[in-house]
């Protein structure tokens, strides 16, 4: 394969076809600009901008987690009656309107009142952005268009870092200020766009509708969203407890956190699209999930070693083991998207995904704790036990998905039908 041909490749994995896929990818890239922005910027916002203290952060987050986690069924269920576009579109004025209010916010109450309204948002348009997608696109190109759309988000992300860098460099509340009202503007450019997003046909509603709970009794849909859920401890890991480790046990400089977040950054963009590969069928998505499960746990047993290096080995090691925990992260979240894509009912797809990210909510109030306390706290040897974890999860995601794929889905009506945008 000459260069030029491996450069054509690489664009096309980079760059999304024209139409829809590119339509979704551009906007997903304008609102990573924004939420990148303020994901970097949050902590030194929240401190210096609103007087707050470190606990008081931590508080109002933790809080606002567990709005999310209860809320996302149930306003998750909001897309199946309204609609998954003007669900996303109200979402995105909401968040508007809520980052356009930060400057004004007086106190610990007026925080919590804030970051709360965030969450609950974020519960219902976050669904809505997922079942937007999944509707408007046939089976086959789904799962590559969510691809797209990640590498899109990364590449905005990146960008909002980049703001983010020349606002803590000036340090001023002024900065500070026009920095959420920026985010603010760019939540409603976002909506703009959405909103000039070919509309969608109504689905077709059952006769009776089911609650919006009832999804949890769907034991076996259930079963594989915890399972999809505790694989995405990936983040955790990559982001939180990896640097920990680099800093307790190894003898790397402290800098390589920072270049291997930039690494995932890059191999992201690069790698997702042809990451996403096969699975867009329910069992293509177990298998991607299992492999994915698997390089998590290989990444388990690939880091602790780093403990036992010195110098440019422990480098070595480190980016290794990065790397690894990388393509777990491409894999299973193509696996993550083809199961939203194939196993909920196209009438209630709504409450189903917002089910389904449940499994992602329960990873996130454990992990932190869980594998810290393995990975960190214990020396080394705790690598061992999650490594295991890791591997059994990726051996019964399979099993079940199967188990998932033979159970009739709770209210679901008429196969699903190819839906054209209109115009």
């Amino acid at each position: 394969m000459g260069a030029r041909e491996t450069i054509r490749i690489a664009v096309r994995n980079v760059v999304p076809p024209a139409g829809l896929t590119r339509a979704l990818a551009v906007q997903a890239m304008v609102y990573a600009v924004g939420s990148g922005l303020f994901h970097a910027g949050s902590a030194v916002f929240f401190t210096r901008a609103l007087g707050l203290s470190a606990a008081q952060v931590g508080l109002g987050l933790s809080i606002a987690a567990g709005v999310s986690l209860l809320g996302t069924v149930p306003l998750g269920g909001l897309t199946d009656r309204y609609g998954p576009q003007r669900v996303w579109v109200v979402g995105l004025v909401l968040n508007a309107a809520l980052f356009a209010t930060y400057p004004f916010v007086g106190g610990f109450a007026g925080f919590l009142a804030v970051v709360v309204a965030l969450a609950a948002v974020e519960a219902a348009s976050g669904v809505a952005v997922q079942v937007y997608s999944i509707n408007a696109l046939p089976p086959e190109e789904r799962v590559t268009a969510m691809a797209y759309q990640r590498s899109s988000l990364n590449v905005g992300f990146g960008l909002g870092a980049v703001i983010s860098g020349l606002v803590l460099a000036v340090d001023t509340i002024e900065a500070y200020r026009g920095m959420v009202w920026f985010i603010s503007t760019v939540f409603l450019v976002t909506a703009l766009f959405v909103r000039r997003l070919p509309r969608l046909p109504q689905v077709a509603r059952p006769t009776e509708p089911m609650s919006r709970l009832a999804v949890l009794r769907d034991r076996p849909f259930m079963a594989v969203s915890l399972l999809s859920g505790l694989l995405t401890a990936h983040q955790t890991l990559y982001l939180t407890v990896m640097p920990l480790w680099i800093l307790t046990h190894t003898d790397a400089p402290k800098t390589i956190i920072a270049g291997l977040v930039l690494l995932n950054t890059v191999l992201i963009v690069l790698l997702q699209v042809r990451a996403s590969r096969s699975a867009d069928t329910a069992s293509g998505a177990a298998r991607a999930s299992r492999r994915g499960a698997l390089l998590i746990a290989l990444f388990c047993l690939v880091l602790p070693i780093s403990g036992l290096t010195r110098g440019a080995l422990t480098v070595v090691v480190l980016v290794a083991a990065a790397t690894v925990l990388i393509l777990a992260e491409l894999i299973e979240s193509a696996g993550a998207w083809g199961l939203t894509a194939t196993l909920p009912p196209a009438d209630q797809r709504g409450a189903y995904v917002g089910a389904f990210r449940l499994g992602s909510q329960v990873q996130y109030l454990i992990a932190p704790v869980g594998l810290t306390a393995l990975g960190v706290t214990t020396g080394g040897w705790g690598w061992l036990p999650a490594a295991a974890i890791f591997a059994l999860v990726g051996l019964a995601i399979v099993p079940v998905v199967g188990w998932a794929g033979r159970t009739p889905r709770l209210g679901a009506a008429a196969p699903e039908r190819t839906m054209t945008p209109v115009p």
